[in-house]
């Protein structure tokens, strides 16, 4: 799949079918800034886990598996699927891995409830272009890119972060998140939304998320983006009652944060507050293991067949690791939905 994928990645412009995200593609592409106009959301809400990366045994990309994580998602009620990010290692995939991973995702969540996001950043404005263009030809519901970060730099030229976000809106077309870290500060994030008609969404990670969150709800409309937030969901009770649209966090226990998510907005508060000191059981067990307590989870949930990672600085996990993961996903297995 990989292979067939290489020999049309220079035919991005070319879909195969017309879906309704394709077609929304071409509307929105073709208009002029004045002329694009999106609701204030467009359905953009709730639980949006960032994919991981499955790979086999021989260390290739598993798509397979990924698909299987696609529907497993579809399962836990999530409202949206995002990959790759940070936490699919992206950086670790080649191009091709890439595009067919996005393709294999794309068709894995035909028919399914849950929104597609694809990721489409790069270490280069030119590469992210190209993962643009082919994300627009496969239709999915929007596109995400972090700001090109070659060295892993947290702080950016944000004059050449604006061309960057302006050329892969422009390339993809569709609704788009930007990722905001490092030195992307409120004002600028509020510029590009001001400016590029199609980028109306941000995932938050620079600076404070929660006091961010507020002064992204005292903007005006024409430049509040709907913000979505990260870092494991950490103080998802606050950002909740701060406003914010949507939470992306790992996809391991995520049918946990989408009860936490339900219960708030049902009105049922304490609930949502218990549910989520559930929650945080596991996110104290990804930040002391990293990405292989991830995949460990999913291969114990029975999605992963194995719970490997690419990261060269991932520590591995030792026997008392694994069992402090099992010990806590059975104290929790009551409260999930798959």
């Amino acid at each position: 799949m990989i292979t067939q994928a290489a020999a049309h990645s220079e035919a991005f412009l070319k879909p195969q079918f017309l879906t309704r995200r394709t077609l929304f593609s071409y509307c929105v592409g073709g208009l002029a800034a004045s002329q694009v106009a999106l609701g204030e959301d467009d359905g953009f809400r709730g639980v949006f886990p960032i994919v991981a990366t499955p790979y086999s045994d021989d260390g290739s990309v598993d798509l397979e598996t990924l698909a299987d994580e696609v529907r497993f998602l579809d399962l836990a009620g999530v409202h949206g699927i995002v990959w790759p990010q940070l936490a699919s290692e992206y950086a670790l995939l080649t191009f091709d891995e890439r595009i067919a991973g996005a393709e294999a995702i794309v068709e894995a969540s035909k028919g399914l409830r849950p929104k597609v996001v694809i990721g489409v950043q790069a270490d280069n404005t030119e590469t992210a272009v190209r993962y643009a263009q082919h994300a627009k030809s496969i239709g999915p519901d929007a596109i995400i890119a972090l700001p090109s970060r070659k060295g892993g730099q947290s702080t950016f030229d944000l004059q050449a972060v604006s061309g960057y976000y302006r050329a892969v809106a422009e390339a993809g077309g569709l609704p788009m998140f930007m990722q905001a870290i490092g030195n992307m500060s409120v004002g600028f994030v509020s510029r590009m939304v001001r400016e590029i008609p199609n980028l109306r969404f941000v995932k938050d990670e620079a600076g404070h998320t929660l006091s961010r969150l507020t002064e992204f709800q005292q903007l005006s409309a024409a430049e509040r983006p709907v913000a979505f937030t990260g870092g494991h969901g950490r103080t998802l009770i606050e950002e909740m009652a701060r406003g914010s649209a949507g939470n992306m966090p790992a996809a391991s226990w995520v049918d946990l944060y989408v009860r936490v998510w339900e219960l708030w907005h049902a009105g049922h508060r304490n609930e949502a507050i218990d549910m989520f000191s559930k929650t945080l059981l596991l996110i104290t067990k990804a930040q002391a293991h990293g990405l292989p307590a991830l995949s460990y989870v999913l291969h114990l949930r029975g999605v992963f067949p194995n719970w490997r990672v690419r990261s060269p600085n991932a520590r591995l996990l030792d026997e008392q690791a694994k069992a402090s993961l099992q010990e806590t996903l059975e104290f929790v297995r009551p409260y999930l939905r798959t």
